[in-house]
């Protein structure tokens, strides 16, 4: 009895633990639908509304997530430097290009002053999630035991 006691309570602490660790991540699908909420609920847009911004705000994401993660290197030399600087750009480029395009989607159901909102709610989020991920990695080196040489 007391075997199937400890096997019981085994299972719901490893159940528990798989359920925290599939809400704490999500796929940035998820994540990209779930911003478009809370920006659709802030600006109390219809459900017609709602279901076209979600849409097309996940689709713009989508697209710039195509584009691969900005690259994270260290230039050893002046060449290196210059050619970091130069993908920087074309990068940004690229990004700026995709926000006009979907500046006009947006244009074609959304006011001047919801796109407007829309960018500051958006800044927003992307600050807190900032925010959130650098006190989430300050908190991982806290926690890291220092290698014996």
């Amino acid at each position: 009895m007391r075997i199937n006691m400890v096997a019981l309570m085994v299972f719901v602490f490893c159940a528990i633990g798989i359920a925290q660790d599939e809400k704490q991540r999500m796929s940035r699908e998820q994540l990209a639908e779930k911003q478009a909420m809370h920006i659709a609920q802030e600006l109390a847009f219809d459900d017609v509304t709602t279901q076209r911004f979600i849409e097309t705000y996940s689709a713009c994401q989508q697209e710039i997530w195509a584009l691969g993660p900005r690259p994270e290197i260290e230039p050893a030399t002046e060449k290196e430097a210059e050619q970091a600087i130069k993908e920087r750009f074309e990068r940004s480029q690229s990004v700026l290009d995709l926000r006009e395009k979907y500046y006009e989607e947006y244009s074609k159901f959304l006011t001047q002053k919801q796109i407007f909102r829309v960018y500051e709610l958006e800044h927003q989020s992307m600050d807190r999630l900032h925010k959130h991920r650098e006190h989430h990695e300050h908190n991982q080196k806290g926690h890291e035991r220092p290698q014996k040489e």
